[in-house]
């Protein structure tokens, strides 16, 4: 195989890579993943970030979240646009489990990340048609936890690409070796997962696996999918143990991916690691500028996050959003089953940059707030701006949003804002001139009043540098009960908000989560949303345990 790139030339990476990793600091990877604002903030009180009620916990282990600023609830006469990128992450849910089911205990409230659990479950979005590889659908209803207050959801759903138009995969496995991957849900779990994969593979296929730290090196050369034995045999080899350092590894698996690239195939680099490990003591940027040169090439990272008690949460978050890769976090073979055999087909990428823009009406909305994303919230003019990198959706993927609204009628205290001076509304709509009708001191402009919202997606093909726009118009009253998947959606984000302990749950109660999760199951082919349910039963006993 050629080591030039997939345009001929051939690239030479001569700068150290960074990644310094002090303490439980969140890495300044900043501009990755469609983010104009990370949502993230350093530092900050450690009861504020935590729902554990000493806050003992950051004492007793060096497990590390970024702390999260939720979104706050905004007038659409001052702030009329809200833009934001697709996100597929799920790695919260996953690690959200293994606090309550495994650990017996609530997690730390950063830990929760509202997109990150309410897109962990799939939902029946109608499949794209025509030549687009993705749909897009709106829905509206009550909002469970305020009843006076709506909820709209957008929903968008990849096409699925059937196992015999699978293109080929060109998969290079990253898997960290040091000392601290010898536990049980660590290395071990990374080899059982990976055999699940292995039963996965056709002979077009390519699989390459390279290990850091302790045991470095190449330790399988790029090998035909259908060589099971032999992939087996190196996976099953491998063992932990010695300091950690991965900058060797993080430059070989990339140079790896670039000499076997499959044009029209799926290139990737994923790694597998517990977060605790070192490139370097150079400018942490150096890596985030790797990794984006050889998103722009084709090769895209995918971060698996395996293991507790030093998981570094942010930072594998960050290191995928770089890498137009998704986020999991691994606690059980179910989980790795889910991730490599019910949506394996995710590895291959449908559509890139997927950003959405969405108008909100005044004339029917008093104010809204994007639930969850606040690591993916982009400014207004990245909408268009095709350099503007943004998340990615694989086959099969769907990708689910929701804002909570407050109806024209319904009070809500906002900051005073004065009306424009320079700014005039369109014609015939009226100026926004002074403190009337309860409603953030503004006249609301007639306009299309039985709009809620427009929003517009915009996408590109994995292959393609220009976007293409998609959009679609909310109407209804927004009075019934909500579609099966709506209900259940909104149950996620109510357990969420929950465990969050947040400023938004209003009259949020964990009773109510179980009873509409209960009754809106739906098929749940793999039993995901039964899991939830139980979950949340696990959770109510925990919180009642401690309020006792």
């Amino acid at each position: 195989m050629s080591q030039n790139s997939p345009n001929g030339s051939r690239r030479r990476y001569a700068l150290p890579l960074a990644l310094a990793i002090l303490g439980g600091a969140s890495l300044g990877l900043t501009g990755c993943g469609g983010g104009g604002t990370t949502g993230f903030k350093r530092g900050g009180d450690a009861a504020e970030a935590s729902a554990v009620p000493t806050g003992e916990f950051n004492k007793q282990n060096a497990e590390s979240y970024g702390a999260i600023v939720e979104n706050e609830f905004r007038s659409p006469l001052v702030a009329p646009r809200s833009t934001f990128s697709a996100d597929v992450n799920t790695a919260s849910y996953a690690n959200v489990r293994r606090f309550i089911a495994q650990q017996n205990k609530l997690p730390p409230r950063d830990a929760v990340l509202l997109a990150e659990l309410v897109n962990y479950f799939p939902y029946t979005y109608p499949a794209p048609t025509g030549d687009n590889p993705v749909s897009l659908t709106l829905d509206i209803a009550p909002c469970p936890w305020e009843p006076e207050h709506k909820l709209a959801r957008i929903g968008v759903r990849a096409r699925d690409i059937a196992p015999a138009d699978m293109p080929a995969r060109n998969l290079v496995f990253l898997i960290d070796t040091s000392g601290s991957m010898a536990g049980e849900n660590r290395l071990p779990l990374v080899k059982r997962a990976l055999n699940l994969l292995v039963d996965t593979l056709a002979e077009r296929d390519r699989v390459t696996i390279v290990t850091y730290a302790g045991d470095a090196g190449l330790k399988l050369t790029p090998t035909p999918g259908n060589r099971k034995r032999a992939i087996r045999d190196v996976v099953n080899s491998l063992g932990a143990g010695g300091g950690t350092n991965g900058e060797g590894g993080i430059r070989l698996a990339y140079e790896m991916a670039r000499r076997t690239f499959i044009e029209g195939g799926a290139n990737r680099v994923i790694l597998c690691t517990d977060g605790d490990f070192n490139v370097g003591v150079s400018n942490q940027s150096e890596l985030r500028q790797l990794i984006e040169k050889e998103r722009t090439s084709g090769v895209f990272l995918s971060v698996l996050g395996f293991g507790m008690g030093n998981y570094k949460d942010a930072t594998l978050k960050k290191l995928a959003n770089c890498g137009n890769g998704q986020h999991a976090y691994i606690d059980t073979i179910d989980e790795a089953r889910k991730v490599f055999v019910e949506q394996g087909a995710a590895l291959v990428c449908v559509a890139k940059d997927v950003k959405f823009q969405v108008d909100f009406n005044p004339a029917k909305v008093n104010a809204y707030r994007l639930i969850g994303y606040e690591n993916r919230i982009l400014k207004a003019e990245d909408f268009k701006n095709d350099a503007k990198d943004a998340g990615d959706v694989g086959s099969g993927h769907t990708v689910t949003a929701l804002y909570e609204i407050v109806p024209v009628g319904v009070q809500i205290d906002l900051p005073d804002v004065d009306p424009y001076k320079y700014q005039k509304p369109a014609q015939g709509a009226g100026p926004p001139a002074g403190p009337r009708n309860g409603t953030n001191g503004f006249d609301r402009p007639g306009q299309q009043g039985d709009e809620w919202l427009t929003v517009k997606m915009r996408y590109k093909r994995p292959d393609g540098d220009a976007s293409k726009e998609l959009a679609a118009v909310l109407k209804g009253e927004g009075t019934g009960r909500g579609s099966e998947d709506f209900r259940f959606a909104s149950a996620v984000i109510e357990f969420g908000l929950i465990l969050r302990d947040s400023p938004y749950k209003g009259g949020a109660n964990l009773g109510a989560v179980i009873e509409r999760a209960s009754g809106a199951l739906g098929a749940d082919p793999n039993g995901h949303r039964k899991e939830f349910v139980e979950l949340a039963r696990r959770a109510k006993g925990l919180r009642e345990r401690a309020a006792e």
